[in-house]
């Protein structure tokens, strides 16, 4: 399992979460990354999902 980092910004750039999970790829990830976000009502602020490698897999401005 690879470590994911799920991140969630207000407009003003303070952090509203900073989540991190694991998932078998980055396809998993990605998913699951969407799936927090809707679960926790952050599907339309700015948010990031990114691997332990540093690969972005998830971005909304």
């Amino acid at each position: 399992m690879k470590e994911y980092t799920l991140t969630v910004f207000q407009k003003n750039g303070e952090k509203l979460l900073d989540d991190t999970f694991e998932a078998a790829n980055d396809h998993e990830a990605k998913e699951k990354g969407s799936q927090i976000l809707k679960e926790k009502g952050f599907s339309d602020y700015t948010h990031r999902c990114t691997s332990s490698a540093g690969k972005l897999l998830l971005f909304h401005s």
